[in-house]
């Protein structure tokens, strides 16, 4: 009876998901495609190309991979958090718990190499994520930048709370998932605003914050997005039509890093990160995404890459006749 009970939760959870998708995701994924005029040169299937510059290395994936482990903890007990942070030569200093928010957060100190990490811990439920996406941004006078209303409100909670903990001298690199990746880049913003050195920020699955201003103000920060190329929650929010007037579209930060399953990887900045949404036209929204959300999935994608890891080039497998048929070929 539980097995069967859990069954039906997982089929309406994927039948929900699959809705909200088809009413929120689409529409924005429409709209990308058109703004995006060079879309068309992205009709190639993915990841078979090899890129002709290497990126990155193992050993990035190997790094990559601690930090996974710490924003996967996160979610674990107080006794499972110490002793990843200790595998790695950090001491637990802070382990709190937000309920307003149903986040959490971390604060540990490495004494010998001088480095403080913060974590948050974010959601593993897309459903809520993309429900919780359609916030207007607001402006926050300690960063100068407008932010996300929401992911706003719980990283104020969370700065005011980890100040007294926070060592001037130590530099600090901060790491989330989900909607935990949001506040921990928040986090960073906030800090750097006040003269603290950030040394970088990884995030997993990381929905958007803050607009093109706002991500330019900060682009000096060593941010990575590591994101799996099924996991919508990074190409969140949604994109506002009304808000190409004013060029206040939401816009992500950093470098993204796409995560296949194999030792195959994309790297994606700015516009092009944009692209990846067509990637998502040709789907029929369901599990694949969800599963494609969890931690598990980030870790398992880094470890594949751990022994040679090959740098590709993305490209959506995105064709506009597949939407507008053939009619829009005779017009090119």
């Amino acid at each position: 009876m539980l097995r069967h009970n859990r069954n039906n939760q997982q089929s309406m959870t994927s039948c929900k998901l699959t809705i909200t998708l088809n009413k929120t995701f689409l529409s924005y994924l429409l709209i990308t495609a058109l703004f995006c005029s060079n879309a068309v040169s992205y009709a190639a299937e993915i990841n078979k190309t090899r890129a002709s510059t290497q990126h990155y290395t193992s050993r990035d994936f190997s790094h990559w991979l601690n930090a996974a482990y710490i924003a996967d903890a996160t979610y674990k007990t107080k006794t499972e958090i110490e002793k990843v942070l200790a595998a790695q030569g950090y001491t637990l200093k802070q382990y709190k718990q937000l309920e307003s928010y149903s986040i959490a957060y971390v604060i540990a100190s490495n004494d010998k190499t001088r480095q403080q990490i913060i974590a948050v811990r974010g959601t593993s439920n897309v459903e809520n994520v993309i429900v919780d996406a359609a916030i207007t941004l607001v402006p926050d006078p300690l960063t100068g930048i407008d932010i996300h209303q929401g992911f706003l409100l719980s990283a104020r909670d969370i700065y005011q709370q980890i100040l007294p903990e926070i060592n001037p001298d130590y530099t600090i690199s901060t790491i989330g998932h989900s909607l935990g990746g949001a506040a921990a880049l928040i986090l960073a913003m906030m800090l750097d605003a006040q003269g603290y050195s950030i040394a970088e920020v990884i995030t997993f699955g990381q929905p958007k914050v803050t607009n093109i201003s706002g991500s330019q103000k900060f682009s000096q920060l060593n941010i990575r997005r590591l994101v799996t190329a099924k996991d919508i929650v990074p190409l969140m929010p949604p994109l506002d039509p009304v808000d190409l007037m004013n060029l206040s579209i939401f816009w992500h930060q950093g470098t993204e890093i796409v995560l296949f399953e194999n030792n195959q990887y994309a790297v994606l900045n700015g516009t092009n990160s944009m692209l990846r949404a067509t990637d998502f036209l040709n789907d029929s929204p369901g599990e694949q995404h969800l599963n494609n959300h969890f931690m598990t999935t980030y870790i398992s994608h880094l470890k594949s890459k751990l022994n040679s890891a090959e740098e590709v080039v993305f490209k959506s497998d995105f064709k506009f006749s597949d939407w507008f048929g053939s009619s829009h070929k005779s017009a090119k």
